[in-house]
């Protein structure tokens, strides 16, 4: 998984979809672009990069949750044991879910796992390699946006399930846009599913800001990323050195937002419809929203989860959370 695979080529309705999210967040004012399009196959890469920077410290603080507290995770699980399925949203490389997957092997469950994810790259390789690792592992991946690949998963399984949505990616929404996550996440559930799910909490604003800020200027690749991507698949003539990348953290509202910059007044097109940029101007790419552990209890009530258990590395920085659906 080192190396960057070949890029996947997008159906004509995903490239339909890109196009159109694409031109309407860039037609706004102030213009945004939607985060998931930062994961092609070599904004995987570089996010695979950024996750071993050392200032990056979410993966490093949530691996040690799930290398030193499996046992406590499968706890809420036994008594579904006769037969579950563990379905996760937004995948990854599963490598924090690769212990989880092992622990449940190891003690006797009954499992399927459905890993979801945005990047038919990603989905690729891990119906590859997981099995390797694990042989035996009942695994389907289902490439999609969430909700979307959640119901085509739904629809197939009768059985009782865990969703899992880590690596702080509720934090890739506004506090208002998580809550509806989580109360839609809850309509396609019943009653005794579970949910694990993982948040970034607030703490020093100098550790989160050096987070997004990294010294070897990953991060800044990462975003301009999704400009390369917009010239590769849409034919837009981004120039790439034009733009650079920004970002802020706010300690009162727990809100570190990444930016592109246009550095001068351009014209770029994007086909053949052109888009105006003055200096300075910005785009909104991407949120992480840190909280803390009461907003994460009220988050459960308030979509109608009751809390089950949570767990945080030994610094106290992040913490994985079981809930049930009532």
């Amino acid at each position: 998984m080192n190396e960057i695979s070949e890029p996947v080529i997008l159906s004509e309705e995903a490239l339909c979809a890109f196009r159109n999210d694409v031109m309407s967040g860039l037609k706004k004012y102030p213009k945004e672009l939607q985060s998931k399009y930062l994961y092609d196959a070599e904004g995987d890469e570089l996010f695979r990069q950024i996750m071993n920077a050392p200032e990056y410290y979410l993966t490093d603080c949530e691996m040690e949750i799930f290398k030193g507290q499996c046992d406590k995770m499968v706890a809420p699980l036994r008594d579904l044991k006769g037969g579950l399925d563990l379905i996760e949203l937004g995948a990854g490389d599963a490598a924090k879910s690769y212990y989880l997957l092992d622990c449940l092997m190891s003690q006797g469950f009954d499992f399927t796992y459905y890993p979801i994810d945005i990047s038919a790259n990603i989905i690729n390789l891990l119906t590859e390699q997981i099995p390797a690792r694990l042989p035996g592992i009942r695994i389907k991946g289902i490439q999609g946006d969430y909700f979307d690949a959640l119901q085509k998963t739904v629809a197939i399984s009768s059985r009782p399930k865990l969703v899992m949505f880590l690596g702080g990616n509720i934090g890739n929404m506004h506090p208002e846009e998580a809550i509806n996550f989580c109360t839609e996440l809850r309509r396609n559930l019943s009653s005794g599913d579970m949910v694990l799910m993982g948040f970034d909490l607030k703490k020093d604003p100098w550790i989160i800001f050096n987070a997004y800020n990294d010294q070897g200027g990953i991060t800044e690749k990462f975003n301009l990323n999704l400009l390369s991507r917009i010239n590769r698949e849409l034919g837009a003539d981004f120039d790439i050195r034009l733009f650079h990348h920004y970002e802020n953290y706010d300690p009162e509202t727990g809100a570190c937002k990444s930016y592109l910059i246009s550095k001068t007044d351009q014209v770029v097109t994007i086909g053949e419809e052109p888009i105006n940029f003055s200096q300075h101007e910005y785009i909104f790419t991407e949120t992480s929203q840190k909280y803390t552990t009461a907003q994460i209890d009220a988050f459960a009530s308030g979509s109608g989860f009751t809390p089950l258990l949570k767990l945080t590395d030994s610094k106290g920085w992040f913490a994985d959370v079981i809930w049930r659906a009532e």
